[in-house]
C-alpha cells in the first residue's frame, strides 16, 4: 500500500527502560527537533493512557504534544498520509501487530520513533517491546535512578498488591529500583 512511494530515510527507533527513566521526554524532544526542522510529524498512544491527559502525550515533568489516542496500531496507518515522522508512545499497550504497522511505515519511508517500557512490573519483557527493539535500526535504553540508593533503575517496582499486568499509575503506584533495591523488596514482600 505504501511501498510505491517508498523513500530510503525510513526507519524504526526505540526509546526503552523503566517507569521515571525519560522515555517520553525524550520521544517528545526527538518529535519537536522534526518539526524544527519542518517535517511533518503524526504522534499516537493507547487510547488507554489517560493519565494526564486524554488527547495529548504528557511526560512526567508535564511536557505535553498533541496526539491521536488509538485502541488499535492499525489506525494508526488512517492519519499519515504525507507524514514524514510518526511518534509512538506507550507502546507496551499495543498488541504484536505494532510491530507489524512499524515495520510498514518504515519500509514506506517514514521514521518511525516508540517508546515503551521495556519490562512489567515483575521484570518480564513487556508485550511487543522486544519484538520492536529487533526490528529497530536505533534502541536507546534510558533510566530512571533508584529511589532507595540512587543508583540507575531499570526495573519498576509496583507498590501496589495489584496483579493485573496493566495497572495505569503514578509514584503513587510504582517506584523506580536498580536490580539490587528491586531484588531486595520482591523478597521483603513474599
Amino acid at each position: 500500500m505504501f511501498l510505491e512511494n517508498a523513500k530510503a530515510s525510513g526507519s524504526i527507533e526505540v526509546i526503552c527502560g523503566s517507569m521515571f527513566s525519560g522515555k517520553t521526554e525524550e520521544l517528545i524532544r526527538r518529535i519537536r527537533r522534526a518539526q524544527f526542522a519542518n517535517q511533518k510529524i503524526a504522534i499516537f498512544k493507547p487510547c488507554i493512557d489517560t493519565r494526564y491527559s486524554d488527547e495529548d502525550v504528557v511526560s512526567h515533568d508535564l511536557k505535553h504534544i498533541p496526539s491521536f489516542p488509538v485502541d488499535s496500531p492499525e489506525k494508526i496507518l488512517d492519519h499519515i498520509e504525507r507524514i514524514e515522522v510518526v511518534g509512538i508512545d506507550e507502546a507496551q499497550f499495543f498488541g504484536s501487530s505494532i510491530v507489524d504497522v512499524a515495520t510498514k511505515l518504515a519500509d514506506a519511508g517514514i521514521r518511525v520513533i516508540i517508546a515503551g517500557l521495556d519490562t512489567d512490573f515483575l521484570g518480564k519483557p513487556f508485550g511487543p517491546m522486544p519484538a520492536l527493539m529487533a526490528v529497530a535500526e536505533d534502541v536507546q535504553k534510558v533510566h530512571a535512578i533508584c529511589v532507595k540508593c540512587g543508583s540507575p533503575a531499570q526495573f519498576s517496582h509496583r507498590l501496589s498488591k495489584s496483579d493485573s499486568l496493566v495497572e495505569l499509575g503514578e509514584k503513587d503506584i510504582y517506584e523506580p529500583l536498580c536490580r539490587h533495591c528491586y531484588n531486595k523488596a520482591v523478597a521483603q514482600e513474599k
